[in-house]
């Protein structure tokens, strides 16, 4: 009797990957389940019977990029020094995006509704975005913060610096002779400066 093949993680995963490297190639549309398949040198039985159709694995493309990167930030302590964490999941932000540039790109450069239900894509952005609003907001409570902001109006202030930053590095578009890459820690440093009380 032949023996059943089995789809195992170590295969999700690499039709994860390739699929990712597609969306940032060329967006979720060229996505093609046959394609994606060929490439990863499976069956289309496999793709379904691991995702059930192209939403199913576009939804798990999303969840597993936000995964890795909620794993990510959690891996930062959380100190007595709330604004120097603060700069800790800066660099941890940049660090996820250049080691994953394909899922930083399925996360941060195109729209969570087209993979899958938008309000379960803003739960996980909730989800990425709290270990920094905690972090401000412990600074506030330590006296390193203004308080004249809500943590979250202060807190992405510092996403949105990160997240410029980064994908202006990961495009290649930095402005001539600068490089991102070397000042971006001073950067962050001025940032949470900027943030202080006094």
């Amino acid at each position: 009797m032949a023996r059943l093949k089995t789809h195992d993680e170590a295969l999700r995963q690499r039709l994860i990957n390739r699929a990712a490297a597609t969306v940032f190639d060329r967006g979720t549309s060229a996505l093609s389940l046959r394609q994606l398949a060929a490439d990863a040198k499976t069956s289309t039985t496999a793709v379904y019977s691991l995702f059930g159709n192209k939403a199913g694995l576009l939804a798990s493309l999303y969840q597993e990029a936000a995964r890795l990167f909620v794993a990510r930030l959690a891996a930062v302590p959380t100190t007595g020094d709330p604004a120097n964490d603060v700069i800790c999941l800066g660099l941890a932000y940049r660090e996820y995006a250049l080691a994953n540039p394909h899922l930083y790109a399925v996360l941060f450069l195109e729209s969570p509704a087209q993979f899958g239900d938008p309000a379960e894509g803003s739960s996980e952005v909730m989800e990425m975005y709290q270990p920094l609003v905690d972090a401000v907001r412990r600074g506030q409570r330590a006296g390193q913060f203004t308080t004249e902001l809500d943590a979250e109006v202060v807190a992405l202030s510092c996403w949105a610096t990160a997240h410029g930053l980064v994908s202006l590095e990961l495009s290649g578009n930095e402005p001539p002779g600068l490089s991102i890459g070397a000042s971006y820690e001073r950067t962050l440093h001025a940032l949470v400066t900027g943030w202080r009380v006094g």
